[in-house]
């Protein structure tokens, strides 16, 4: 029986919206992502952030989305061409099967509630790297904003879930989306 090559991974896209830039991760933005992850707020918002942040677990991160097997397109949001900061958070898309990957999304917290999440994941869902036919994506239900995020971007609710935190070591309810493409 032959052996299943996997084909390799289609180089990044760097998308540009109105004030930055979605571009793929780079070795420097190992510190700025350590800076903002080390926030408690922003840790407990995601699934996989710990809290507090292990020396190195930034710098591993970068390499995992650099490294050519990966399951997992991340984009810094780049905003240095606008007079912000080189990276003002992350949006990334996990490859899922049959043309569907999951989106999500963080922002450092002196960037919150200044529209960058919303510009971010509608750059990333009009660009559409992936070819993809469908998104889900996921907000924890202590974060309206998050939410909010999402159905301004056309992400329809599906209903109630529960993901597991490892910053809050704990299930956490969660509301869970999703966007059809075409």
């Amino acid at each position: 029986m032959q052996d299943l090559i996997e084909a390799p991974l289609r180089p990044q896209i760097e998308i540009r919206t109105e004030r930055f830039l979605l571009r793929p991760l780079r070795k420097s933005d190992a510190g700025l992502i350590a800076h903002y992850t080390a926030d408690k707020r922003v840790a407990e918002g995601t699934r996989s952030i710990p809290h507090p942040l292990p020396p190195g677990a930034a710098e591993a991160y970068v390499a995992r989305a650099m490294a050519d097997n990966r399951d997992e397109d991340v984009w810094a949001i780049d905003g240095s061409d606008s007079n912000l900061a080189e990276l003002l958070g992350i949006v990334s898309l996990t490859r899922l099967e049959d043309q569907r990957s999951e989106l999500g999304f963080w922002i450092g917290p002196g960037f919150w509630n200044t529209g960058f999440a919303t510009e971010a994941v509608e750059g990333l869902v009009s660009a559409n790297p992936h070819h993809d036919r469908t998104f889900f994506a996921e907000a924890f239900q202590d974060s309206p904003s998050s939410a909010r995020v999402l159905t301004n971007c056309g992400f329809a609710y599906l209903g109630d879930a529960e993901s597991w935190s490892v910053a809050r070591d704990a299930r956490v309810p969660t509301w869970t989306y999703l966007r059809k493409m075409g």
